[in-house]
């Protein structure tokens, strides 16, 4: 057996026939890109288990059309905004231990005031992002 590995650095594909793929080391979005010609045989079934640690709010709306994604806050918090197919807004305040789900098909975007880290449990076969019309731009 290999020694522990960090979840920041190295996610996981949780692919079928119950695998456990660790990843290469995230490099920025473009990795997300290797990761779908990695593993997109797996189709809606892959989950890519993630973590991230955000010290300011998301420049950007994601949604993920094929399947649901569980967001756990491991520490700090953060404020979810859910915005649901019907145009309402929704907002889930999450601090260290409490998760929310995304539905498929419902955009979604996070807010922080310090700082905060959570897992993802992505499907993302299909994923789309959207500007945020908010945030400011340097």
């Amino acid at each position: 057996m290999a020694g522990p590995k960090k979840l920041a650095d190295s996610f996981i594909h949780l692919g079928l026939g119950a695998t456990a793929v660790p990843q290469p080391p995230f490099e920025g979005i473009e990795w997300y890109e290797a990761y779908g010609a990695r593993h997109g045989d797996d189709g809606r079934e892959g989950r890519l288990v993630s973590q991230h640690t955000f010290t300011e709010g998301w420049p950007s709306w994601e949604m993920h059309p094929l399947g649901h994604e569980v967001v756990i806050c491991t520490h700090g918090s953060m404020l979810l905004t859910q915005e649901l197919p019907d145009g309402r807004r929704e907002q889930v305040a999450l601090g260290a231990g409490d998760y929310a789900v995304n539905a498929p098909g419902v955009w979604h975007i996070a807010d922080v005031e310090e700082a905060a880290t959570a897992i993802f449990i992505t499907a993302g076969e299909g994923t789309e992002h959207r500007p945020r019309s908010d945030f400011p731009v340097d």
